[in-house]
């Protein structure tokens, strides 16, 4: 498995953001080149790849999708393999998911199966989302899997775990985008202006109010603005002001809900504030919700074919294009354990590379139990 140990560490050196993954896909296409080409078709779409590896007899075709794209953090490990692009970072885990791919694909490359394989390797999870578009493409039309899985590395989880469990694993997702302008003006004539700061800070206040006072308490849902910019300096009163955050919800009914609720705040900040506000909740990710027979059937084999150990989990906030896969082809998402002291999207995160072994020797077995 040191192969693919270097093979992480050399595309944890390369993190770029969605749809920007040039050196990536390069990187993929030039691994792929090495291997024995009459198994496998490459196929290119954006900054993604389909490989295709032949069955032997095929009657049905299996998908494993891996992302590739990093994140806007500027790293801070120290590792001797970080990132060279300054202000990117594989801090959610993309580089494990891509070499663990290569791993299977690699095995099955030289140990075939009956059944064909679909490797997905798609461009821009974390934003503005690859996969929707990707299962409209052409090649995913002409290759359209029966099953589909993926996983996801988790820091909370030690190595030789899994963590999963059937239906709703991961939320529904949405950007916040919310845009101010008023009008700016010298520190000292405040009543001459129209003050975006304290516009933009009283609606971050009030959005906390949404999910404690329009929200079922036995219903569960998260509005958070990360991100804050206005003003120039200390003594110009801004003009113009940006709210950035997350909106996730357990249901789509419940994202519409608060979608309005956020609308209407914003009507009434124009209003209080003499402004103009606009707001864009930009990418929308549906839930990830986990084939039920397949999920069961995907534990009962780890358990009993495995040295892996399965721990039922809880659905979680967290957010993943996967979802759009999922809903159209029967699949299933499961947590890699990884144990790193810090979580996904820091910026010391260290997953320990020891999981990616256990990954490849995993699936690949169970992938060689559905497709034999």
């Amino acid at each position: 498995m040191d192969q693919f140990v270097q093979i992480r560490r050399d595309l944890h050196q390369i993190p770029e953001l969605g749809f920007k993954e040039f050196k990536t896909q390069a990187y993929l296409l030039d691994y792929l080149q090495m291997l024995p080409l009459e198994r496998i078709q490459i196929r290119k779409w954006e900054t993604g790849l389909f490989v295709k590896v032949n069955g032997t007899n095929p009657t049905k075709m299996i998908g494993y999708r891996a992302d590739m794209d990093g994140l806007p953090i500027k790293e801070e490990t120290r590792l001797p393999f970080k990132s060279i692009h300054e202000t990117n970072m594989h801090a959610c885990g993309h580089d494990f998911h891509m070499s663990i791919a290569l791993g299977v694909l690699t095995h099955f490359v030289h140990y075939p199966i009956k059944d064909d394989l679909l490797f997905i390797f798609q461009p821009a999870e974390e934003a503005p989302g690859g996969a929707e578009p990707m299962l409209k493409s052409d090649v995913m039309k002409e290759w359209w899997p029966d099953m589909i899985m993926a996983l996801h590395i988790a820091p909370e989880y030690p190595v030789g775990s899994i963590a999963l469990k059937e239906g709703l694993l991961f939320a529904n997702t949405s950007e916040l985008f919310i845009d101010f302008k008023g009008k700016g003006g010298h520190a000292a004539h405040p009543h001459l202006t129209n003050d975006m700061t304290v516009a933009a800070c009283t609606l971050v206040t009030q959005l906390q109010s949404i999910v404690s006072r329009n929200v079922d308490p036995l219903d569960s849902a998260v509005i958070t603005v990360g991100k804050i910019t206005s003003g120039t300096v200390q003594n110009i009163i801004s003009e113009h002001a940006r709210l950035e955050g997350t909106i996730r919800t357990f249901s789509v009914e419940l994202m519409q809900h608060l979608q309005r609720r956020i609308l209407d705040m914003v009507k009434g900040i124009e209003v209080g504030f003499q402004c103009e506000a606009t707001v864009d909740f930009g990418a929308l990710y549906i839930e990830v919700y986990n084939h039920e027979i397949l999920t069961r059937e995907f534990i009962d084999f780890v358990e009993q074919e495995t040295e892996v150990k399965v721990i039922a989990c809880k659905e979680a906030m967290t957010g993943e294009d996967f979802g759009f896969m999922v809903r159209e082809i029967p699949g299933f998402m499961f947590w890699l354990g990884v144990e790193s002291d810090y979580g996904l999207h820091h910026a010391k995160l260290l997953p320990n590379e020891e999981a990616i072994g256990v990954a490849i020797k995993m699936i690949s077995k169970y992938i060689s139990y559905k497709g034999s």
